[in-house]
């Protein structure tokens, strides 16, 4: 018998949560690894009515071969032939270009940190011209902080630029950002589920330190500095921001985080994240476990595609 949702997924560690929930609540589910997938495009078959996407952008840091760009031609092949897919392969579009969602966020009129995007390192000083340093140099397609730079000085740049030792993106686009100083050392993720706030946490942001993943799976790497992390409610202006973006991104579920300018008190919103494992240790940071929402929600689109 066909599964009622099959769950494509990268990371063999990040969704045992989601599993657990899925087989407390008997929802028949196949768990598919993108790793080693083969798909034919003739093939009118899904593997079920309702696909649910969780393929990290970060994926490359694990696998040189990895399967974003053949992520996004498969769930959008799967929908084409009537699947109803949960952050498709709109949504791997956007979640795998930063570019793309500064482009997004600022079209809803929403401040975002002073950004320029080149596609050769080469140009990297051009588009620094006209910036205060410090500034970053950030890779299009990044994840857990990976692809990230600081630079103090213009001579900085040009000399790492000479040197080969600038962030590689595996499109070969990167953008020149504004470094800006976050108000309390801190930013605010909100999560949401269906274009709606979920909730939101403020994670500690070290000054040199752009890995601010709070899962299970980050937090617990050998290594890894511990980040401090709190339950918030941000400002109402701010979670009505956070949904306009995650409605106008098309994200079932996802993150958008956002920083306050220390320097004059505005709010940037800077990174919407296709993929949420969801805060470490949910019931003492929350108080409640978001796993069990994001299964009502598959629930519901399994019962709508019943019904059909």
């Amino acid at each position: 018998m066909k599964p009622d949702v099959a769950v494509l997924y990268e990371h063999p560690k990040w969704f045992e949560p989601l599993f657990a929930a899925l087989e407390k609540r008997g929802v028949r589910f196949e768990a598919i690894r993108l790793s080693d997938h083969i798909f034919d495009p003739a093939s009118a078959d899904i593997p079920a009515p309702v696909v649910l996407s969780r393929v990290a952008m970060s994926s490359f840091l694990r696998e040189s071969d990895h399967g974003i760009f053949y992520a996004e031609a498969l769930l959008a092949h799967w929908a084409a032939n009537g699947a109803r897919v949960m952050n498709g392969a709109d949504v791997i579009a956007v979640d795998s270009s930063k570019a793309r969602q500064l482009s997004l966020i600022s079209s809803l009129g929403f401040g975002t940190p002073k950004t320029r995007v080149v596609h050769r390192a080469a140009d990297l000083a051009a588009a620094a011209e006209g910036f205060d340093y410090p500034l970053l140099v950030k890779a299009n397609i990044g994840g857990s902080g990976a692809g990230i730079v600081r630079y103090s000085s213009a001579e900085e740049l040009a000399q790492s630029v000479k040197d080969r030792t600038v962030p590689d993106s595996v499109d070969k686009v990167l953008l020149v950002q504004d470094y800006v100083p976050a108000r309390g050392g801190s930013i605010i993720r909100m999560e949401t589920l269906g274009g709606r706030f979920l909730y939101a946490i403020e994670v500690e942001s070290g000054g040199d330190s752009f890995d601010l993943c709070p899962a299970d799976a980050c937090v617990a790497q050998p290594g890894r500095a511990t980040i401090r992390m709190a339950a918030v409610t941000p400002a109402p202006e701010l979670i009505e921001a956070a949904e306009r973006i995650a409605q106008a991104a098309g994200l079932d579920v996802g993150g958008v985080e956002v920083l306050i300018d220390d320097r004059d008190g505005t709010p940037l919103f800077y990174d919407i994240n296709g993929l949420s494992n969801f805060v470490a240790d949910p019931l003492n940071v929350l108080g409640w476990d978001p796993h069990e929402r994001l299964v009502d929600y598959i629930e519901a689109a399994i019962a709508q595609k019943g019904s059909e």
